[in-house]
């Protein structure tokens, strides 16, 4: 038994933070997947939220610690584990940092709202609103290929599940969201070729995307 068990959802872009972080410091760890649509009670008991992902953590003589919301998790990791660190050490570049992590909230939701569209004034809506905000990332996105340069970090593990949704989906849809934005299509790339994020979710994760999409009656799973 590891000391850290890892409670999941095959599906979910929080815990996929949290995987990345995990596999980037090097870390054993076990990995329990719920069924979010049946929560069952011994989930309930120890997540406060009935969300993933959650993290026990094993102590010597003493209860397992329970710690749940992603960025707390990671930001746990980061700074009790070994490995590179995944924020910069000055105080400034870190803020920084932080409130692009910040960012990442409203951007996944209108990504999520974009692809679960059931109809094309919706689609159209949600895409202007997704791009608008991409847009605004693009002009801070470094040389790269990380978010901060050549080192991978916290805002790369942030953004990764994000955009890994649309490696799951049909191309040309994909191209049309990302069209003109060099370094965020460069960033992709990047981050998509990376073992952590590669490693974070389980092989079959893009149909089992799809098959979501389509029980969800997503326009954009007839793509």
């Amino acid at each position: 038994m590891n000391a850290l068990t890892l409670i999941s959802h095959p599906l979910c872009p929080f815990v996929q933070r949290a995987a990345i972080v995990l596999l980037e410091k090097g870390i054993q760890f076990d990995r329990i997947d719920v069924d979010l649509s049946a929560k069952p009670d011994w989930f309930l008991a120890v997540s406060p939220t009935g969300k993933v992902p959650v993290l026990k953590v094993r102590q010597d003589n003493a209860e397992d610690a329970i710690l749940f919301e992603s960025m707390v998790i990671c930001e746990y990791l980061d700074e009790t584990q070994g490995g590179a660190p995944m924020y910069p050490v000055d105080a400034l570049a870190r803020a920084r940092n932080r409130a692009w992590i910040e960012f990442a909230s409203q951007t996944q939701a209108e990504a999520w709202q974009f692809l679960h569209a059931r109809d094309s004034a919706t689609a159209d809506a949600k895409r202007t609103a997704f791009r608008e905000r991409l847009g605004k990332l693009e002009s801070e996105v470094g040389v790269g290929p990380f978010f901060d340069g050549s080192a991978f970090g916290m805002v790369d593990a942030v953004y990764a599940p994000l955009f890994r949704y649309f490696e799951s989906i049909d191309a040309t849809v994909a191209q049309q969201i990302f069209d003109g934005l060099a370094r965020i299509s460069a960033w992709r790339e990047a981050l998509e070729a990376r073992s952590s994020v590669r490693d974070a979710v389980v092989e079959d994760y893009a149909d089992r995307f799809q098959t979501h999409l389509r029980q969800q009656g997503a326009l954009i799973a007839a793509a």
